[in-house]
Formats: C-alpha cells, structure tokens, sequence
C-alpha cells in the first residue's frame, strides 16, 4: 500500500493566521495526549480499528436492518449511502487537495497507538467523517436509530485523537463533511415523513378494540411471521391464516366470508390480491407492510403492526381510489400501478432468472436482455394514430418527484391516474434515461405525461404484456384504465392520533 499523495512535497509558505491555527490545533492535540482517559485504553483503540474500511458501519446496517421495519431497512440503507459518498469524497477530494502530516506520536503513550500507522494524509479525517455521515444518514430517516448510532459514532471520531492519528481540526472537519455527505444524500432522495400523512377523506369503519373480528391472511413467502405475531399481541381476538402465494385468493376469499374486517400481511401483489376481494364483499381492507417496497402501505402511512393495530382498535379509516384495468377477457385492480411496454417484458425476464442467480442480479440480466431488443414492445391507438412507444406507465393517483426517486403520493384520492408514456425511437436505454430525469415535467422530447381519469388504448397487440403492482397479465386489442374513485377503505392512523 502506498501513500495517495506524495508527503515529499515541501509545505506552502508560512502565512500567520494559519501558523496561529495549526499552532493551536497542536496545542489541543498535545493536551488530549497527555489527559488520562479513564476506560478509554481498553475501547478506543479496538473501536477505532473496527472501522477500518467502514466494517463498524456496514454491521451496524445489518443489525439495523435486521430489525425487520419498514423505517430501520431505509435508515440502514440511507446511512450506507451517506457512508459511501462521504468516502469519495474524502478520498478523491479532501485528502489530495490539503497535503497536511500525520501528528507526531511522542507525546502519546505507546498502549494507545494502533499497531498499524496510516500513511495517508491527516486531513480530513476519513474515519470521522464516515462516522458521522453513517450516523447522520441514519438519524435523518429514523431518530431512534440514530440516537442509538450516534454515541459509537463520536466514541469512533473520538478514538481519531486518541490513538495519535490524527488532529482535532482533521476530525471536525471530517465530521462535518460526513454531516454534509448525509443531508446531500437526503438532497437527492429525501426520507419519508409519516408525521405529515396525506390529506385524504375519511372513512366509517368498525373499531376492534381487541381485534375480534378481524382475519388476516398472510403470504407465508413474504418472510414476515414474527410481524403478524407482533401485531398479534396488540389484537389477541384477531384470527391469522398464514399460506402459500397459490393458494392466497383461495384464503383470502374464504376469510372474507366470515370476517368484517379483512387484512393481508404481504408484499404489493398480496395488498392487491386482497384489495380485489374487499372490494367485491364490500369490506374495509387492514394492510400490513410484509413484502420489500411496500409502496401502497408506506403511501397510505401505515409502517408497521404498530399503526395498524392502534387504527384498528380505534376505527380509523380513510377511503382511497383503485386503478382498474379492462381488456377483452381479462380485467383486474390496481393500487400503485399499471405499465405497459417496457417494463413487463422487463418484470417477466427477470422471475426467469431470480430463481437462479438472485432477484438483484435478474433484474440486471433482465434489463440488459430488453433494453438492447429493436423491436418496440408497444404500439397503440392514441387519439390521432398508431404510436411505438417503449413505456406507457399509470399510476393511481400523482406521483410526486422527491430528489431523483419518484418516491410516493402524497393523495390516494385524487381521483386521476398519473400517465406517463415513452415515445418510440432508438436507444431505448437513453430515452427511457432521459424520462426518468425529466419528471413531473408535461413534456419532453421523449415522453409526455397527463393526468386522466380514464384512458383507453386501441389496437394494443394480442398478448402484450401488462403489468399490475408486480404482477404481469397479458391484454390485446382495446385496454381501458380508469379510476374507481374512494372505492376501497382502508385503516390507518388518522392526523394527530400519533403518540
């Protein structure tokens, strides 16, 4: 391993007001060594090593993840993001733009030193700043964890000095740039805010204070059992089915015909599987989050078994749209969205391949196989003619841009369906690139948005793929999408019943 810079090069030219700093800055170094820390010798040092190469911060994402919520997998997550581009920049920027030595060890006794000296610059400190921006990231999606993260976090920039590796200026400023790694991170994908729900119109639905009266179906795949016995503990009377996926609407139709209140614990294919069926017996829905995006839940603002079973027991309820979708021979709902073209060859590519190389490679493989196809997956009747196009995407109700990630809807009762299309052409990857980036804007030359109560589509292709909330159908010739508007009624926490 070498150095990033080379230490060689003679220092700049004296200049007073930095002399002063870095004469301070020495000064505090020196008085950290020469403090007895009590109980700092048997940790620091450890601590200070275990974060080498971030090992402290990604087992800490693990453990936070392991947690099995909605809001602990972001907050790992986005700490993890935070981390990674604070390392880049350290490492890119910071170390090679101030050329500054590491302090000498004299003063600092010898069972305090790592055995291992770093032989990078000493400012910033990259240690520091991955610390903070780990802790920051996490913080900023869930403050609960990150007040469990931050006291390891200072003890690790803390250790900095310690141990005689570094300055305390290198160490604040690290921490401060980690800090800025992390609000930049929340820059470009800001973090949910259930403290703000969605104004929506409120529903009667029955209170069940002990859960009598409630069945919940839950998709055995989703991997979510100690949820349903969570929520089990808050609603004793509740009954729970737990099942395999095919066998999911049998059970679902069967605890609809005793039940007066049906819930599901499952991904947003299983939301949607039960959605169908309360709305054909007429009963409120209780969802609760079990699968890996859970876009419907987290829209709705229900994160866990706790907020369901508090809206539960006391009645809370609101009414929200359903997507519907209709084509000769086959016809089906929808909650989050509906897309045709692109992305269902794409959803079909990838279950070939999940099963033997993992869902996140398959998706990679999937969509180099279709991006890289000449043909245009779709083409349609809309308004003056026939188009080509690569995507047309509708989602129920308006999906709001947050930093680059379309993230959520803010109204699950807007009464629209968001639509979106792709137009045809070459380079499908670019264009379908360029749309991302371009957003909620109207226009733009490679696609179109609109926002419409019912669309329809005419001489779509027999057996083109149509994908609805991750489950994928075929359709040909007319396909209408249109609004079931406050069809379906749904528990969740109402504004202000937090506590």
């Amino acid at each position: 391993m070498s150095p990033d810079v080379d230490l060689t090069v003679p220092l700049p030219g004296r200049h007073a007001l930095r002399d002063r700093f870095l004469a301070f800055d020495s000064r505090l170094f020196e008085f950290a060594a020469e403090r007895n820390w009590p109980f700092a010798e048997p940790v620091l040092p450890r601590l200070s090593r275990s974060a080498n190469h971030g090992v402290l911060w990604f087992a800490a994402a693990a453990a936070i993840a392991a947690s099995r919520s909605p809001r602990g997998r972001r907050a790992a997550a986005r700490g993890l993001a935070s981390l990674g581009l604070a390392s880049l920049t350290i490492n890119t920027l910071g170390k090679r733009s101030v050329r500054r030595p590491r302090p000498g060890l004299d003063a600092v006794p010898r069972v305090r030193q790592l055995k291992r000296q770093p032989i990078t610059t000493s400012f910033p400190s990259g240690h520091a700043a991955s610390a903070a921006a780990f802790a920051t990231g996490v913080a900023l999606e869930s403050p609960k964890w990150g007040l469990a993260v931050a006291p390891v976090a200072w003890s690790v920039a803390l250790s900095r000095v310690y141990t005689g590796v570094h300055f305390p200026s290198d160490v604040l400023v690290g921490a401060a740039l980690g800090a800025g790694a992390a609000y930049a991170v929340r820059g470009l994908v800001p973090p949910r805010d259930p403290q703000v729900p969605p104004a929506r119109p409120h529903a009667d639905a029955p209170a069940l204070p002990e859960g009598d009266g409630l069945v919940v179906v839950a998709n055995k795949r989703a991997g979510s059992p100690d949820r349903v016995h969570a929520l089990l503990d808050l609603l004793p009377r509740a009954e729970v089915v737990e099942c395999e996926p095919r066998d999911l609407g049998a059970e679902l139709e069967r605890a609809a015909g005793h039940a007066r209140v049906l819930g599901v614990c499952g991904g947003d294919g299983s939301v949607n599987a039960a959605a169908e069926v309360a709305l054909r017996h007429g009963l409120p829905l209780a969802v609760l989050p079990g699968g890996t995006l859970n876009h419907f839940a987290l829209d709705l603002g229900v994160e866990d078994e706790t907020d369901l079973g508090r809206a539960v027991s006391r009645g809370e309820a609101v009414r929200v749209d359903v997507g519907r979708f209709r084509s000769p021979g086959r016809e089906g709902v929808f909650l989050n969205t509906c897309s045709l073209g692109v992305y269902p060859e794409l959803v079909r590519e990838r279950d070939r391949f999940a099963s033997r190389v993992g869902d996140w490679p398959a998706g990679v493989l999937a969509a180099a196989r279709v991006l890289r196809r000449d043909r245009h997956p779709l083409r349609a009747e809309v308004g003056d003619g026939t188009h080509p196009l690569w995507l047309l995407f509708a989602g129920n109700g308006t999906y709001h841009r947050l930093g680059l990630a379309p993230a959520r809807r803010l109204d699950l009762a807007d009464g629209v369906l968001d639509v979106r299309v792709v137009h045809g052409g070459r380079r499908p990857a670019l264009r379908l690139l360029a749309a991302a980036v371009a957003g909620p804007l109207s226009r733009s030359p490679v696609h179109a948005a609109v926002q419409v109560a019912r669309l329809r589509l005419t001489a779509v292709d027999p057996g083109t793929p149509l994908a609805y909330d991750g489950e994928v159908t075929e359709v040909g010739g007319e396909v209408t999408l249109e609004k079931l508007p406050e069809a379906l009624t749904v528990y969740r926490p109402l504004p202000g019943s937090w506590k």
